[in-house]
């Protein structure tokens, strides 16, 4: 799905390719020449400033995303998933894993790395899957209940079709 969207916003405007991106990646639904997060409008100014383009810019991308069934229906549907427990895990004192995955269709990488999480006797609070259609950087975001101690990092970059591991 992401290469028909750069296909038809990107190669000579990639600066509605970033106004597309910030809409996939908070979740922000275009209906009716509007922009949405879950029923809540927001107005294409403060869309503009968030992905660092001109306002005008923002109405031509909803504009062509409507114009194109396939996006349409897909933006059309985009919902916010919710609460992140990512922003505030170190004030909560939890831990963060992100994964980032040579191929990120390979199976069984949330599988082994939640395994080594529950091995080291971390509760998983949250996973956050990135769709590998949707995203151009999809990645694998699991916060525990405490720390993941560093000697984890080297068993999750073992993890077969894992390219980065990040912990925080």
């Amino acid at each position: 799905m992401w290469n028909k969207i750069e296909q038809l916003l990107g190669p000579h405007h990639p600066e509605r390719l970033k106004v597309a991106r910030l809409c996939i990646e908070n979740g922000l639904a275009i209906r009716d020449d509007r922009i949405y997060l879950n029923q809540i409008e927001i107005p294409t100014a403060r869309i503009a400033r968030a992905a660092g383009v001109d306002r005008r810019t923002v109405v031509e991308t909803v504009r062509m995303i409507q114009r194109d069934e396939g996006l349409q229906g897909i933006f059309e549907h985009l919902q916010s998933a919710g609460l992140s427990l990512r922003g505030v895990a170190k004030q909560l004192g939890l831990g963060v894993v992100e994964i980032s995955a040579q191929d990120p269709k390979n199976v069984g990488i949330l599988a082994s790395a939640s395994k080594l999480l529950a091995d080291a006797g971390i509760s998983i609070r949250q996973a956050q899957v990135d769709d590998p259609e949707l995203s151009p950087e999809p990645k694998l975001t699991l916060i525990g209940d405490k720390g993941v101690p560093g000697n984890l990092i080297p068993e999750m970059l073992r993890i077969k079709g894992v390219a980065r591991v990040s912990v925080y």
